[in-house]
Order: C-alpha cells, then structure tokens, then sequence
C-alpha cells in the first residue's frame, strides 16, 4: 500500500496543473493496484474537500461527485470509508459541512453519545449538543 497526500487527489480530481495532473493520472490510473492499493487518509481526505471547496469554489454537487470518485475507484483505500461515506452524505443533503459530519461520524463509531460543540452549524447534524 501507498500512502497519497492530498495533494495528488486535489490534481486528480481538479486536473488543473499541466505538470502534476498527469503525474498524480500515471499514480492512480496506472502504478496503483487492488493489490497495491493508494492509501487515503482522514486529515488527507478532509483536506482535499477543503481545498475543493475554498480553494476551488467547487458546487456540494461536485465536491459529492469528487468524494464518490474517490470511494469508488477501486485502487484506493479511504480510512474510515463508511464515516466517509456517511459524511458525504450530510453533505449532500445540506446538513452540514463535511469535516463537522465526519466529526459526528468517527465519535458515533468510537461510541460517543454526542459531540460537544460551540459551532451553531455542526448542531444541524445528528450527534452534536451545546456544552
């Protein structure tokens, strides 16, 4: 397995540098393997749906479409998929921002009964209370 900062999936899915994109296309499309997978990270996840969404003032709809790209590709390994997914899905229904869903996700899954939060936002999703 290969560990991939979120720099390669940025220029994976942005496509934007006529340098680096084709060099992260060879990395995933070609050297990546089911049996030596790419290895995506939480914080590398999360950072890479940050700099899509304010560095590159993507739409919900196509950081969404970008997330499902990435779980979908057989080659790569995302920790945490199913908090990962169930983020997403927050995020597509307007529910929240991805990093705060993914927060509610991982708690849920190490058995918290709730996050604490003074984010007003994040307590439109499930799992989060005011102290």
């Amino acid at each position: 397995m290969i560990g991939l900062d979120a720099n390669i999936l940025v220029r994976y899915l942005a496509q934007d540098d006529p340098m680096q994109s084709p060099k992260a296309n060879e990395i995933i499309e070609r050297r990546l393997t089911e049996e030596n997978p790419g290895f995506i990270s939480i914080v590398a996840m999360v950072e890479t749906v940050w700099v899509l969404e304010r560095a590159y003032r993507l739409t919900t709809r196509e950081i969404v479409k970008a997330i499902e790209r990435v779980l979908q590709t057989d080659v790569l390994v995302v920790e945490n998929e199913q908090e990962v997914f169930t983020a997403m899905i927050a995020l597509k229904g307007r529910h929240g921002s991805f990093a705060d869903a993914l927060i509610a996700a991982l708690g849920a899954r190490m058995g918290c009964r709730y996050t604490l939060t003074f984010d007003r936002k994040a307590l439109r999703l499930a799992g989060f209370e005011l102290p």
